[in-house]
């Protein structure tokens, strides 16, 4: 196996769509994951708590597991979700434990790579910040009588299912400190990949942590910037593929990428697309990455093979591959 060393950033189900096909490259992963999220069991451990929110860090150490019966065996143990209505009911297990860990160590990334030892995973999950977030989105469109009055939304879930448009989103603390393991990570990687997943609420938000974002400006790694299979999810409701490029450059003009990867069904225009790549000091890289049976859904062999041809090609980091 040809040990590339990949920092992969994101969230939710993108980021863990990444990693399932990461693993079939290289076993040297670093997940780096938003601490944003404010609903469901996350959002309760993390009000009661006052811990990082645990679901997305789950999600994405269940997506490095090992492929043995021991680890498939621990990774259904940690997605496993009580039913019912009783104090357990929502809660994932996987997320009690990690609260528990931290609970017991005083140190999330020691509690996180425990997880990771459990799993055999391939790599480490890492936090994006290491303090708890919270998501501020400035909304047009809420008001039907006044579409262009824009309205201040707040919270990650409340973002991802906003009935507007998303204008512009902030952190908050604004300006919160990163994990120095996520900052090392970034910069000792061979390949940086940022995104697919939620645009405002999974992928942003990397670019709005100052140290993250000071890392991906001076790591010698190759970037690689993933669109999503489908453009207009509820928080980016009629964005293009070049608006989606467009926003990545208005939250961090100073990153450079080498390569943008899409999926055919995300291209409408393949002459703006690969000039918004262009913006960006980006190629565009078209591969089949969607699921055949599931739309919208990523199949892990296609992203697998869509990642290996195009590292493949473009080696190991020399410096930019240009526009």
């Amino acid at each position: 196996m040809n040990q590339r060393v990949v920092a992969a950033l994101g969230g939710g189900h993108g980021l863990a769509a990444t990693l399932s096909a990461l693993r079939f490259l290289t076993d040297d992963i670093s997940a780096i994951v938003t601490v944003a999220d404010n609903g469901g069991s996350s959002g309760r451990l993390r009000t009661e708590f006052g811990v990082l929110p645990p679901g997305d860090l789950r999600m994405a150490l269940s997506a490095l597991c090992d492929e043995s019966d021991w680890g498939q065996t621990w990774r259904d143990v940690l997605q496993h979700r009580f039913a019912g209505d009783g104090p357990l009911a929502g809660h994932a297990l996987g997320n009690l434990l990690i609260v528990t860990l931290w609970d017991l160590l005083a140190d999330p990334v020691a509690g996180l790579d425990l997880v990771a030892r459990l799993l055999r995973a391939s790599g480490r999950v890492l936090p994006m910040a290491a303090v708890p977030l919270d998501i501020e989105a400035d909304v047009s469109g809420l008001d039907a009588a006044d579409p262009d009055v824009v309205e201040v939304v707040v919270g990650q879930a409340e973002v991802a299912t906003t009935r507007g448009r998303v204008e512009r989103v902030r952190l908050r603390p604004d300006q919160p400190p990163a994990y120095p393991e996520s900052v090392a990570a970034i910069r000792a990687a061979d390949w940086v990949i940022l995104g697919p997943g939620s645009w405002f609420t999974s992928v942003m938000p990397h670019l709005l942590v100052p140290e993250l974002r000071e890392a991906l400006q001076v790591t010698r790694a190759r970037r690689l910037l993933v669109l999503n299979l489908e453009m207009h999810t509820k928080e980016t409701a009629g964005f293009t593929a070049v608006e989606h490029l467009d926003t990545v450059g208005s939250y961090a003009p100073d990153v450079r990428f080498d390569a943008v990867l899409a999926d055919p069904s995300a291209v409408d225009d393949e002459a703006a697309l690969r000039a918004a790549c262009g913006r960006l000091g980006a190629q565009l890289v078209i591969a089949p990455m969607a699921s055949r049976d599931r739309p919208g859904t990523h199949d892990r062999l296609r992203l697998a093979s869509a990642l290996h041809d195009l590292m493949a090609e473009h080696g190991h980091p020399t410096g930019t591959m240009g526009g």
